[in-house]
């Protein structure tokens, strides 16, 4: 009971802390602050048991957090670190990508232009020793291997290789240098006129990258663009809005801020920009969040351009970070976002933490995924887009103009162990590596090996004998049901290996729904102007 107690007047104390001004407390806060101490003096001096206080604090305001919403988080100094890299765009490391292949890191690929590359390290050099201590059969854990090859700018770390082909280990220095982070991993001309850019997060380098993606799709004839925010869960705010900058017209509201504590506050567009003419898709699924709803409610709002996919995963709420005294984080909740039209971005979350984190199971389950049928929105979320009068609906994401339903014809049981258990990728990369001398001869240019590499059966046999040595017993029906598709992943990861990101990107669009219904209608003028002005 006393335990308890101390618990919940630690969740008391820490709920005002957060949401006050720290610049200054009320005579109550101070109050509140003498009780919190006090406490902690009594469970210093009586208390039956030792407490460690570090992480009975952090439990109490990770606990405090969630109560809010489910985006206002605490992130430990670690963490901050962590979360930190993906957004600013790099990190300092050696450069590779790697994975664990039977107990062994295997280099995916070193990364262009990085420290590794430089020193001569290859894609299928086996990592089996860093700075003299065996990392090879051990059972190695990711994330002891960034902390063996990740740190500062100019210092060195030995690598030691196994070389296919190679008698001998292979000795390496590599001195760590600034790894970029890219935030775009594909751009390519579709036809003669359609431009395609895959964005998977909203970074401090995005527009860097998406302004040479552009002019590089326009000096090749670029007249309309897919832009590909499937999966992308978002980033910075301020990068959303330059985004969507590029295809508004000036002075036009792109999303707008309000909270309690935080007056209403607008973002709009400016007079320049990339794109502002030009016929525009933007595709979207379940996964795509925050930042990326940000945009595409906007170029929806202004009937700038087509929505495809499904509902967007309603995430829109602003948060600041407050740092802690020792380097720790919380991210707190100040205010929502709204589109143009006043449509609140951000899905309920009144039934509770655990029910919001199953929201998209839900959707899943109630057949939200697979027929746009099954999504109801009430009247009252009811808007009009701001030059059509097209209805659009609030009250959680953004709901496409035109609905694809999810493919689920390859799911099984099966199919997912391939990739619980990385069965799957794991057979890639040893076939790459076995083969890689052979594969690269036979298809030195991308065109000739999306034309004429076909996964044949042979292939697919071996990785069935695979999954059983993985304990994953074959089943038939499942196989059958997969098959195609695992034929689609096997060649777009190869590609990806012996190419780029961006030609596995080719080969698994020419096979995806989204993409085939974004061409469709960007090649039909008639049918864009008739979904977009909504001519039934």
């Amino acid at each position: 009971m006393r335990f308890l107690n101390y618990l919940y007047s630690l969740l008391f104390i820490i709920y005002f802390i957060v949401c006050c001004n720290t610049a200054s407390y009320s005579q109550n806060n101070n109050e509140i602050t003498n009780k919190f101490n006090r406490v902690i003096d009594y469970i210093n001096s009586y208390y039956v048991d030792t407490v460690n206080q570090n992480k009975l604090v952090e439990y109490a305001i990770i606990e405090v957090l969630k109560k809010l919403d489910p985006h206002s988080i605490y992130i430990n100094k670690d963490e901050v670190r962590e979360m930190n890299e993906p957004l600013e765009g790099s990190f300092e490391g050696i450069g590779i990508q790697y994975n664990i292949v039977n107990d062994t890191i295997m280099v995916i690929e070193p990364i262009a232009g990085g420290p590794s590359e430089k020193v001569g390290i290859l894609a299928g050099d086996k990592i089996v020793q860093i700075d003299g201590t065996n990392v090879a059969s051990i059972g190695i854990k990711n994330s002891d291997i960034i902390k063996k090859l990740r740190g500062a700018k100019g210092t060195k770390v030995n690598i030691l290789i196994k070389r296919r082909r190679e008698k001998k280990l292979l000795d390496f220095t590599v001195e760590r240098d600034k790894i970029p982070i890219f935030s775009i991993d594909a751009t390519y001309m579709v036809d003669k006129t359609i431009g395609y850019i895959r964005l998977t997060r909203f970074s401090a380098t995005t527009m860097n990258e998406f302004y040479k993606a552009i002019e590089n799709l326009k000096k090749q004839g670029m007249k309309k663009l897919i832009l590909d925010l499937q999966n992308n869960s978002g980033g910075y705010l301020n990068v959303a809005v330059e985004l969507a900058d590029q295809f508004i017209e000036g002075n036009k509201i792109i999303v707008y801020t309000e909270g309690v504590n935080n007056p209403k506050s607008e973002y709009k567009t400016s007079n320049k920009g990339v794109f502002k003419k030009g016929e525009l898709v933007i595709l979207v699924d379940e996964n795509s969040a925050s930042a990326s709803e940000i945009v595409s409610g906007a170029i929806q709002d202004w009937d700038r351009g087509l929505i495809i996919g499904r509902r967007t995963f309603g995430k829109g709420l602003v948060q600041r970070p407050f740092t802690l005294q020792d380097g720790s984080m919380i991210r707190l909740t100040i205010a929502r976002y709204y589109t143009p039209t006043g449509r609140l971005i951000q899905k309920s979350y009144k039934n509770g933490y655990f029910e919001y984190s199953k929201d998209i199971i839900n959707r899943y389950n109630n057949g939200e995924l697979s027929n746009s049928d099954s999504i109801h929105f009430p009247d009252s979320l009811k808007k009009e887009t701001l030059i059509n009068k097209r209805i659009v609906y609030g009250g959680g994401g953004i709901m496409p103009d035109i609905f694809v339903p999810i493919d689920t014809s390859y799911y099984s049981d099966w199919g997912r162990q391939l990739f619980r258990k990385g069965t799957l990728y794991k057979f890639i990369l040893n076939y790459i590596d076995i083969n890689r001398a052979n594969l690269k001869s036979k298809y030195p240019a991308f065109n000739i090996y999306n034309e004429q590499f076909i996964v044949t059966d042979s292939i697919l046999t071996a990785l069935v004998q695979e999954a059983e040595k993985d304990k994953i017993k074959k089943d038939d029906k499942a196989f059958e049901g997969s098959k195609e598709h695992l034929r689609i992943l096997i060649k777009a990861y190869i590609a990806d290996n012996l190419f780029t990101s961006s030609e596995k990107v080719q080969i698994q669009n020419q096979y995806s729904e989204e993409f085939k219904m974004a061409v469709e209608v960007l090649k039909d003028k008639n049918l864009y102007n008739k979904k977009l002005k909504n001519i039934k």
